[in-house]
């Protein structure tokens, strides 16, 4: 692990390599909600928040800051927050957004998990369902 300066937030962690990658259509929704929302400054905590019984539970809120532990990296232009707790379970994850006829939101695939993560939502409002939870 490297220590980068970074001129948003000080004193973190900053990896070179992502340890959760977003796609591309993710990060572009996840800067329009940025946006939308006045965040300037802001990036995306993704977090392991239990297990219930439809396995993992996930999360993810925008974040500003680190925390003691945190690693801090970038994928498609975000930063990521993800603590080292989490790491242990989503270090190779992906975060997408999905679109269908009926519902649109972001889904985190997490190759350490027998099945995927859903996060069903629209852009206006916050999400929940399936087997993982986010919050806005």
């Amino acid at each position: 692990m490297n220590m980068q300066t970074n001129p948003v937030a000080t004193a973190e962690a900053v990896t070179l390599k992502p340890l959760v990658t977003l796609t591309p259509i993710a990060a572009q929704k996840l800067q329009g909600l940025i946006a939308d929302k006045n965040l300037t400054g802001y990036g995306l905590r993704v977090f392991v928040a239990g297990g219930g019984c439809s396995g993992m539970q996930y999360g993810m809120a925008f974040e500003n800051t680190s925390e003691s532990g945190d690693f801090v990296f970038e994928s498609q232009g975000m930063r990521v927050y993800l603590d080292s707790s989490s790491a242990m379970y989503l270090e190779g994850a992906t975060v997408d957004y999905i679109e269908s006829e009926t519902s649109a939101g972001f889904r985190i695939d997490n190759p350490n998990q027998a099945s995927g993560c859903s996060c069903s939502s629209n852009e206006s409002a916050g999400c929940g369902g399936g087997g993982c939870s986010c919050e806005h």
